[in-house]
């Protein structure tokens, strides 16, 4: 029996905890904080329940346009009752529900879970710094790291970061501010204006970049640009925050092209950054800089009998990611090989209208060589778009001109986080845009113009 230590139970630790255990390992996780990690417990589960939240209140800003007359005025009056407490509690809810499940999961399945602070000895000793001070040292066969990562505060704000909010302490925030600048224009901080913007703050994001969304698709991102621009988020893009300062309960901004914000609030929403000097990975030779370890891309390897997964490794920054990369780890551990495919993993944006994507982008199929061919088909002209008033967006294939075959996907709309798992299945299926052709989709769904764009 191989004796494992896992290093972090979120994402990509406690997955790789139960399928070692699975195949017959003796598991112990440990966990300086708390199971589930940031995503669960203060990343994709809170985000998506307080999202929920602001897009219902939205609807509520929005339905009087179905109603009788005088209905602004009682639409805009149950808006005002919305409270941020009720909204928080809900969330914190199914995070202390989903925390339970992981321990009970855990618990079955034999794993001995440690709160406490690893480091390494050796490549075969893990020591454990527990609560109360003392130490236990465990031998092991083999070590999963699953460290993760946490916030990157780049200056100005590394002085301020106590003063600020960060993704994993935004849902904190003991009320809604009435300003809030978000720096930073990717996947956290555009669900956050979403969000917010929702729920009736007023918001700012600053985006060094040309655009919102700079490792997405052009097209994509400019659909969601528009429609929170529609609804009163502000971008300035191009630019980026050179100085921040705090007078009394505002802070002002001054970007590097002259202008300057003021806001109750600020969100920095900048990255993550990794830092592993606890561990001392020194004591088994291994290098790591803020972006984490090189690894065996397939295999999750990082030395010997020594396996690095999710945000440590660098690979991709995304929960499912970390979950799939934690049970090939395990599996090769275990003497059971595995294979990791990086580019299988579909990528999703929870804001109104989503944006999924799965498989090579139009820029990343060129960049390979390929002979690139675009399906495209716009949600204006889906009956079901249509007959809900959702037709921002649209859904495009990505095809290999000469041979037919799939190479990915993007979906702009409606729907598209959970539509994009049909392209995932399409790709791992090794499909050509013939074969999807003759995929028959129910009538009326959105999922209907994924079809309409293969004829494409």
């Amino acid at each position: 029996m191989k004796n494992i230590v896992v290093i972090g139970g979120g994402p990509g630790g406690y997955p790789a905890a139960l399928k070692a255990a699975a195949l017959g390992a003796k598991v112990t996780l440990v966990e300086k904080g708390q199971l589930g990690g940031v995503c669960l417990n203060c990343g994709c589960i809170p985000s998506k329940s307080l999202l929920d939240a602001a897009h219902r209140f939205h609807t509520v800003k929005t339905i009087s346009s179905l109603c009788a007359a005088g209905a602004d005025e009682a639409a805009q009056a149950l808006f005002a009752l919305r409270d941020w407490p009720k909204i928080q509690a809900r969330q914190k809810a199914a995070t202390r529900k989903l925390t339970q499940g992981i321990a009970f999961l855990l618990k079955k399945a034999g794993v001995e879970v440690l709160q406490g602070v690893a480091s390494f000895r050796d490549a075969h000793t893990v020591a454990v710094t527990l609560p109360d001070g003392s130490e236990k040292t465990l031998s092991c066969d083999g070590v999963i790291l699953a460290a993760g990562s946490e916030a990157f505060f780049p200056p100005p704000f590394d002085q301020i970061k106590d003063q600020i909010y960060d993704n994993s302490t935004i849902f904190d925030i003991p009320a809604l501010p009435e300003t809030l600048a978000i720096v930073g224009g990717g996947v956290i901080g555009c669900e956050m204006a979403d969000l917010m913007n929702s729920l009736g703050v007023e918001v700012s994001v600053i985006e060094m970049q040309p655009r919102i969304l700079p490792l997405e698709d052009e097209n994509a991102a400019r659909v969601l640009a528009q429609a929170l621009s529609k609804r009163g988020v502000h971008f300035y893009t191009g630019t980026s925050a050179a100085a921040v300062r705090r007078e009394g309960e505002r802070f002002t901004l001054t970007l590097s092209n002259g202008q300057t914000l003021s806001c109750a609030a600020v969100l920095a929403a900048i990255g993550r950054t990794v830092d592993l000097s606890a561990l001392h990975m020194e004591n088994i030779g291994v290098e790591w800089t803020r972006k984490g370890v090189q690894v065996n891309p397939q295999t999750l390897q990082l030395k010997d009998d020594i396996y690095a997964v999710g945000d440590v490794n660098g690979l991709f920054q995304l929960a499912h990611a970390a979950s799939r990369q934690g049970e090939v780890a395990a599996s090769n551990l275990c003497g059971v090989p595995a294979v990791y495919h990086n580019q299988a993993v579909p990528r999703a944006i929870y804001t109104t209208p989503e944006i999924a994507s799965a498989g090579l982008t139009r820029a990343q199929a060129e960049a390979q060589g390929f002979s690139v061919k675009t399906h495209k088909a716009f949600l204006l002209a889906n009956g079901r778009a249509v007959a809900q008033d959702q037709t921002e967006g649209y859904y495009e294939l990505i095809s290999d001109a000469n041979t037919g075959r799939l190479l990915g996907g993007v979906l702009a709309g409606a729907n598209a986080t959970e539509l994009v798992h049909t392209l995932s299945v399409a790709l791992a299926a090794q499909m050509t845009v013939e074969q999807f052709k003759e995929v028959i989709f129910a009538h009326p769904t959105f999922a209907e113009s994924l079809g309409e764009a293969a004829a494409k």
